[in-house]
């Protein structure tokens, strides 16, 4: 007879992979064992395998539920009826705001996505790169005379928006929704008043 799934499976597995975050960043992918993530989550090794069967199903789960729900909450912004410069605003505010909380999750596919089979790394590297076609395209309507024929400056200033958020944990960990959305504000008007002059 197959074993019946717990109620709280998924607050469960949840649970392991908040502590994984927590347990990676801070002792760094390699270093980490299952002790410590065990011992992180309150819970025995044997808990932690009967939701994942090895350390790196653990980092592929963090990895997949992290990157996952990030695309979908960056790329779902309702940008019906907005301008251009608009939403841009909302798109980097958005950005900002999915980061906060998350500084290890951050850390963790900075550091160790690279642990991972390339097939996984595959899938988890299309998540990112629909968050940057969907910025890319944001952009592209701020200023299409600017980028229309030039597809390598459209990256790179795709990219240096994405430069300015995706560094802001480094010197201001633990912001809340007030200062992101300051900085948001800033990045996105630093962008629109430098893209037209490119």
């Amino acid at each position: 007879m197959a074993r019946t799934i717990a109620k709280d499976h998924d607050e469960k597995r949840a649970q392991i992979l908040k502590s994984a975050a927590k347990v990676f960043a801070e002792a760094g992918y390699d270093r980490a064992s299952m002790t410590q993530l065990a011992r992180q989550c309150g819970i025995s090794k044997a808990n932690i395998y009967h939701y994942y069967d090895s350390k790196e199903a653990v980092l592929f789960g963090l990895l997949d539920t992290y990157l996952c729900e990030l695309r979908d909450r960056v790329c779902g912004v309702d940008l019906s009826g907005v301008s251009p410069d608009d939403r841009l605003r909302r798109v980097v505010a958005e950005i900002l705001l999915a980061y906060q909380g998350a500084d290890d999750e951050h850390k963790v596919q900075s550091g160790a996505m690279g642990a991972l089979p390339e097939e996984q790394q595959k899938l988890l590297r299309a998540y990112q790169r629909e968050m940057v076609q969907f910025l890319s395209d944001t952009l592209k309507a701020v200023a299409p005379e600017v980028f229309e024929e030039n597809d390598e400056k459209l990256r790179s200033a795709t990219m240096s928006v994405f430069g300015m958020l995706n560094w802001y944990y480094m010197w201001n960990s633990g912001a809340g929704s007030d200062a992101r959305e300051d900085y948001a504000e800033l990045v996105a008007t630093l962008t629109l008043n430098g893209v037209r002059g490119l």
